[in-house]
This record gives structure tokens, C-alpha cells and sequence, in this order.
């Protein structure tokens, strides 16, 4: 049991003091259960954050669930899922009750405009990590680059990238013997 709070922690941890959403959770995720605890190893990570990127649903909550259940099966993922949750919910009733009366103050507009360059480093961090190891190189950058410029200015759907590259994906594993 020591070990199910344990986990919940660590996430409630994470939800708690994590500004601009599920990416920006990714680095104090793998810092938390790759580095400090060590109940995944980083490849497993990596694997399973691509799970869950590819999954429905918010990021966070997906990589929760996937490292819950790795840890611990479904009691560990009920956990993680808990904990990963339940500060976004307990601020955000907050905020809401205290919102209506502060959401015109310039000083509160402000802050949130000050909190916007902190989130998308939070962000590009990890986005650099993975490239890394996923041994990018500059070869292989042309595959990221491209699609996102597909996605931001050809105006190219996801789905469509996604059903693409799992067929190639397939073609490249088949010719190297990799897929029966």
C-alpha cells in the first residue's frame, strides 16, 4: 500500500506545481519515475509516452495511466491517474469561485502573460530531450520538420500524418525483416 501512496504523490506532486498543461508535465513525469524513484527505465518511458501521445485524450492523464499501470497494474494506474487529476480539480473549483471577480484586474491578465514564455520552454524542453533520444540527427530531421509544416501551414490533419507514418512504418519494418 505504501508504494500506491507513493505513486499517487508523486503525480499529485507533478499536477500540482505544473503550468501549461499535459507537456509541460512530461520532464517532472520521467524526472520523478525514470530518475528519482527508478520504477521505469528511460527506454520504457520513451516507449510508453509514445503510446500516449498516440491514445485519445489528454497527454498527461494518458501518460499517467500508462505509468500506473506499468508500475502496478490497475490499482497503481487508479493511483497515478488520481493523483495526476485531482490538483487541477481542486484548483480550478477555486479559481472558479474567485474568478468572476478578478478576471478583468490588468494585474491578473499580467501574470498570465508572464506565465506564457516559462510554458513553452517547459514544453520545447522535453520536445528537445526525446529528439535526442530518439536519435534524431541530421538525416532524420527532416521527418519532424516536415510534418510539422505540414500540420501548420499545408493545413494537413494529424490523422492523416499518423495513418501515414504507421503505414511506412510497417513497409520500412517489413524490408528490414522486422514485421512478418
Amino acid at each position: 500500500m505504501k508504494k500506491y501512496f507513493e505513486m499517487f504523490y508523486s503525480f499529485f506532486k507533478i499536477g500540482a506545481f505544473t503550468i501549461g498543461g499535459g507537456y509541460a508535465m512530461i520532464p517532472l513525469i520521467e524526472k520523478e519515475i525514470v530518475d528519482k524513484n527508478k520504477w521505469i527505465n528511460r527506454e520504457d518511458f520513451l516507449d510508453m509516452l509514445a503510446l500516449a501521445q498516440s491514445a485519445p485524450g489528454p497527454i498527461a492523464i494518458n501518460t499517467a495511466v500508462f505509468a500506473g499501470y506499468k508500475m502496478a497494474g490497475i490499482p497503481g494506474m487508479i493511483f497515478t491517474v488520481l493523483g495526476s487529476v485531482l490538483p487541477s480539480l481542486l484548483i480550478i473549483l477555486i479559481i472558479a469561485s474567485f474568478f468572476v471577480g478578478i478576471k478583468d484586474n490588468a494585474a491578473v491578465e499580467r501574470v498570465f502573460k508572464g506565465i506564457r514564455p516559462a510554458v513553452v520552454a517547459l514544453i520545447a524542453a522535453p520536445i528537445l530531450r526525446f529528439g535526442k533520444a530518439a536519435k534524431i540527427n541530421k538525416k532524420t530531421i527532416i521527418i519532424p520538420v516536415a510534418v510539422a509544416a505540414l500540420v501548420a501551414f499545408v493545413n494537413v490533419t494529424p490523422v492523416i500524418i499518423i495513418i501515414a507514418a504507421v503505414a511506412l512504418g510497417v513497409l520500412y519494418g517489413r524490408n528490414k525483416g522486422d514485421v512478418k
